[in-house]
């Protein structure tokens, strides 16, 4: 039986990024793979519109000439997909099948939807690797097969990360595979952040340098899930890579393949800003919640200077005149729990 992987794409709400995204993933090459859409709760008609995708009934978009040939012309169509809900993940879907749509009935977060998909990954014996993909991502062909050829070269390595460039400005860098991180200010910066994607710091150097995966792209084995386990379902958004890696910590190396390009419209579901200023509300809560609890968590230590970071945050949104920000800031940064209620905005109440 050939090894394969599962690609996870979670959609709240982004039916065209997602479908943008997956003319670009079906045309990976040297790969055996299935793909596992898991849909939060969207409410604009998102799965119906990725199926009227699938059969061949509604065209992918592409905003960036400059990408265009990674998306066009189509992918044959129609593609072998099935939708199901949550309570029938367990179940394995057909062996044809090259996508399924997973309706969740609420709106569950980033980490819990993409577990889902991993759960459904690992029911499955020929799943060796699972790559999660952000929705508003586009990948060259080569992008998952460069990821298995860095992740086999080392046996120790539990997570690989991608090459990421900005979609919008595709000859800079958003990350080399990961970030830094400095558990006394709980912030990460982006390896290369900014370069030109012309000279990209080698492998090694930057794997000296990694403490976490960023999020858009995480290539993960199936040791490494058997062993660390789960996504943490409590940050629901922002800090899942983080902790994901701090838990492997002495058990499993991170990893970067430099030939694995994606190109990221960064925030596209939520509003999370290149410029954090200038976030959504929803991005604030949720990022500043997340740092104090990964905080308290793996560096109750650094708990004081964290706060008065944060409260600096809040106090330049307010003295930017972005009042709603500053109190979104506040809220997360006494919010243990994680709230039940949203607006249509996504933010929470209550």
């Amino acid at each position: 039986m050939q090894d394969r992987v599962y690609i996870i794409l979670v959609n709240w709400n982004g039916w065209r990024d997602t479908i943008e995204c997956l003319e670009t993933v079906f045309r990976l090459t040297g790969v055996n793979y299935t793909v596992v859409v898991c849909d939060n709760a969207s409410t604009d008609g998102s799965v119906a519109n990725i199926c009227r995708w699938a059969t061949g009934e509604l065209a992918a978009e592409c905003r960036n000439s400059y990408l265009a040939d990674l998306s066009s012309p189509p992918v044959s169509k129609p593609l072998k997909h099935v939708v199901i809900d949550r309570r029938m993940s367990s179940s394995a879907p057909p062996s044809e099948t090259c996508l399924i749509l997973v309706q969740i009935d609420a709106n569950l977060g980033f980490a819990a939807a993409n577990n889902i998909g991993i759960r459904i990954a690992l029911a499955q014996p020929e799943a060796a690797y699972i790559w999660l993909l952000n929705n508003d991502t586009v990948v060259r062909p080569n992008a998952l097969s460069a990821l298995i050829d860095r992740t086999k070269h080392d046996s120790n390595v539990g997570l690989c990360g991608s090459t990421l460039l900005f979609y919008d400005r595709p000859e800079y860098i958003q990350a080399c595979g990961g970030a830094r991180y400095n558990p006394w200010t709980s912030r990460g910066g982006h390896i290369a952040a900014g370069q030109e994607a012309s000279s990209l710091p080698s492998a090694e150097l930057v794997e000296k340098k990694l403490r976490y995966i960023v999020g858009a792209s995480i290539l993960a084995s199936r040791a490494f899930v058997e062993v660390v386990g789960l996504m943490n379902e409590n940050y629901f958004l922002y800090c899942e890579e983080v902790d994901w890696a701090t838990r492997a910590k002495g058990r499993f190396s991170l990893a970067y393949a430099p030939k694995s390009v994606v190109y990221h419209k960064v925030g596209a579901s939520i509003g999370s800003a290149a410029r954090s200023l200038y976030q959504s509300e929803m991005a604030d809560f949720w990022g500043t919640r997340n740092r104090v609890a990964f905080t308290r968590e793996h560096h109750w230590y650094a708990l004081p200077t964290v706060y008065c970071f944060v409260l600096a945050s809040a106090a330049l949104r307010f003295l930017h005149g972005r009042a709603k920000n500053g109190v979104a800031v506040m809220l997360g940064a006494f919010r243990r729990t994680i709230p039940q209620r949203w607006d249509v905005a996504g933010r929470p109440l209550g």
